[in-house]
């Protein structure tokens, strides 16, 4: 997929710039071509002459390297390139990017682009979830900027969390989901997905049975036809896809504000199980269960309607799906949900326990549109996800 494809590879300054060798070596050997560039900060942990030995190219460090320079190298460096990647994106490129700074090469090549850029971001936990970064992801992801990762776990810096960079083989995918050629290229989808959970107190929350499984098969479906594909998910059971733009949220309210900064799109699928109340009078400690102590009171509030919102909202997307999962009265519940919220299509199912959908690998599900209703025989979720991804393709084309 990568075969003949011009990479043009940000290497920036943390620990995780040693990923970036092995990164190479993969994008080689699928057929692309890669040129590198060293920030500053960058050849404090890797070095110029391994970079260029893997890639096979000279690494480019200095914007004001007057041979490149004076047939103005950096602009044409920025739009020679099918995709550009930055990995790892610190938190200070980050800024760069999301502030318009050019007082690098590398940030320089950022701003003088019109080319897809594909970030895979890796920093200090506390650093990733500083307002400010979450800030510059919005910002970024809104000026269509490609996200991988980054994934939790065990730092340098002997914290654990989020903010370790994606590692090569994840990144390969999201390049590849990049350079896609398909009748989605140069869309971009919004897809929910997973639950959302509303707390009742700090360790104990009120959710719906949903795995995640169906909302990520549609994301990575739509990513694999060329989509630029954001991915709003609550804390699902299964992993997010690669390729796609991962924003977590956990509960409605977060997933409305997470939506709202995504638009505008060209689609909008909304698989999330969204709760429909919240807990008004959630406590900020845990509720202690006492002889003395009757049970809590417990005071509801509704959750905000996001299918709605954004069905008859500005920005609307072209194309704005809906699911319905009902136990009673399927096609007649959904039929009047799709009436009822504004979207074009809803996806129904029936979740009864019996029929093991909800939580399990199949699904069966009715397609209803202004035109009427069809009825997809039991599949995968996979292939349910296909046959989707299709019919949205063949809407926005």
């Amino acid at each position: 997929m990568l075969a003949g494809k011009r990479i043009l590879l940000i290497i920036g300054g943390g620990i995780a710039a040693y990923k970036a060798l092995d990164l190479i070596r993969r994008i080689k050997e699928r057929g692309a071509a890669v040129t590198p560039v060293l920030t500053r900060a960058g050849t404090e942990f890797v070095t110029p002459l391994s970079v260029a030995a893997l890639a096979g190219a000279k690494v480019h460090t200095d914007l004001f390297d007057l041979t490149d320079e004076a047939s103005m190298g950096h602009i044409a460096l920025s739009r020679v390139a099918d995709l550009i990647v930055v990995a790892p994106a610190t938190a200070d490129l980050m800024a760069k990017m999301a502030q318009g700074r050019a007082d690098d090469l590398a940030s320089t090549l950022l701003l003088a682009t019109d080319t897809r850029v594909l970030i895979a971001p890796a920093m200090n936990v506390r650093m990733w979830t500083h307002p400010a970064t979450l800030r510059n992801l919005a910002t970024l992801t809104g000026d269509g900027v490609l996200t991988i990762g980054p994934n939790e776990g065990d730092m340098a810096c002997g914290e654990f969390g989020p903010g370790r960079m994606a590692e090569p083989p994840e990144i390969i995918a999201a390049i590849e989901a990049a350079l896609a050629d398909g009748p989605l290229r140069g869309k971009h989808v919004l897809v929910t997905s997973g639950p959302t959970q509303e707390p009742i107190d700090p360790v104990r929350y009120i959710a719906n049975r949903s795995s995640g499984a169906q909302g990520t098969a549609i994301a990575q479906a739509l990513a694999a036809l060329g989509a630029r594909v954001t991915f709003i998910t609550g804390p699902a059971s299964v992993p997010p896809p690669d390729g796609v733009t991962v924003v977590p949220v956990q509960t409605a309210q977060e997933m409305l504000a997470a939506v709202t900064a995504a638009l505008p799109a060209d689609a909008a699928i909304f698989a999330a199980a969204v709760a429909d109340w919240r807990v008004q009078n959630a406590s900020d400690h845990k509720i202690k269960k006492t002889a003395a102590n009757a049970p809590p009171v417990l005071r509801f509030a509704e959750n905000p309607d996001i299918l709605a919102t954004v069905a008859k909202g500005t920005p609307r997307p072209r194309l704005v799906v809906g699911f319905a999962a009902e136990t009673d009265d399927v096609i007649a519940q959904a039929t009047q949900k799709r009436a009822r919220k504004g979207c074009d299509w809803i996806v129904a199912n029936d979740v009864r326990p019996e029929t093991g959908i909800m939580g399990g690998t199949d699904n069966a599900v009715t397609l209803i549109t202004e035109s009427g209703t069809e009825s997809w025989p039991r599949m995968g979720k996979d292939a349910v996800a296909r046959k989707l991804a299709a019919r949205i393709a063949g809407a926005l084309t």
